[in-house]
């Protein structure tokens, strides 16, 4: 069995890469974050499952969290980061800081004990800025250059740490003996994806039952919206594939649809019945984003199942029955714009 480790094994890919991992059955797997995965207690509790998991928990910008580790694993998927536009708006400074700490911290323990595959969770926001400013094509391959429009903008921090992280890792696999593989993410989304992002800020605002016009914020931009069970799947593929050694994929689907369809869609399945109105973005935000796949597809036939109507239909459903029970997000709910500027 090859022995796996998933850094950032508490977040929301994460945690469902390792599930994953466990269920198929064919692996130890160590979840190494902050916290414990979000909604695990049949894991906890199943000795099928006990057997072939070990918990890691701790601070992995810091070099104790990793001397605690120890070592021999086979591949490491390095998930761990701080996500989220509000947080980049209102921490830069934590942004920075801590990314850019986990990829170091990371290469200093691989040093010390070598692995044999690494995956690096990367982003589209690494290309925001080529997006608005140089009309890149749209579905984007991977081989576009990567720019951020401004670097005093908070907005993007998120973006230069994984910029940082796709080049650390991707120089240091041949000095330190590993393949390295960087997926680049494109709106994953799914019950339980935290409370800063998109669809769980559009949900709490129909929950609470306030606005009559609802604001459409950003409403002619486009997205695609990749589900959860495709994310996880294209990942491991990406990280099993024989090619993959020294290559970046985009993961995601292509489906692209505006933000007004997808604020429509979510109305309905809320029941809301009232009128809507254009509204602002939030500041920095790409005008249209949505993923050329076919690399992944040739590679290791990655294919997304999941419609994106189906996929925002199970997320709306979690996070509405998560707000009927009078719950409030548990970090990073919905802050309008408005705030930002």
């Amino acid at each position: 069995m090859n022995k796996v480790l998933v850094l950032g094994g508490g977040g929301f890919i994460g945690s469902n890469i390792a599930r994953y991992l466990l269920d198929r059955g064919d692996c130890h797997v160590t979840v190494a974050d902050l916290n414990c995965p979000r909604d695990w207690e049949d894991v906890f509790s199943d000795p099928s499952y006990s057997s072939r998991l070990r918990l890691a928990i701790g601070d992995y910008a810091t070099k104790d969290a990793f001397d605690r580790l120890g070592g021999g694993f086979d591949q490491v998927y390095m998930m761990s980061a701080i996500v989220g536009v509000n947080r980049t708006l209102e921490s830069p400074h934590d942004v920075m800081y801590t990314n850019t700490y986990l990829t170091m911290r990371t290469l200093d323990w691989i040093g010390e004990n070598p692995i044999k595959k690494l995956l690096f969770a990367s982003s589209s926001e690494n290309y925001a800025g080529t997006s608005d400013i140089f009309g890149v094509p749209i579905p984007t391959p991977e081989t576009v250059p990567l720019c951020i429009s401004d670097v005093s903008h908070s907005r993007f921090t998120y973006a230069m740490t994984k910029m940082h992280g796709e080049c650390a890792f991707l120089h240091s696999a041949k000095h330190l003996g590993y393949e390295c593989i960087v997926v680049r993410y494109q709106n994953i989304i799914g019950p339980n994806m935290g409370f800063r992002h998109a669809i769980p800020h559009i949900v709490q605002r129909f929950s609470e039952g306030h606005e009559s016009p609802f604001k459409i914020y950003g409403y002619n931009q486009t997205r695609a919206f990749c589900f959860i069970s495709d994310a996880v799947a294209g990942t491991v593929g990406a990280m099993e594939s024989s090619r993959s050694g020294g290559e970046i994929y985009h993961i995601g689907n292509d489906q692209e649809i505006t933000i007004e369809l997808l604020t429509r869609e979510i109305g309905a399945l809320m029941h809301y019945g009232g009128p809507y109105e254009p509204a602002m973005t939030y500041p920095g935000s790409v005008e249209r984003r949505c993923p050329d796949i076919r690399k992944c597809q040739d590679h290791f036939g990655y294919k997304p199942l999941v419609d994106w109507k189906i996929a925002v239909a199970q997320t709306v459903n979690w996070y509405r029955d998560y707000f009927a029970k009078g719950l409030r997000p548990t970090t990073g709910g919905f802050a309008p714009p408005e705030n930002f500027l």
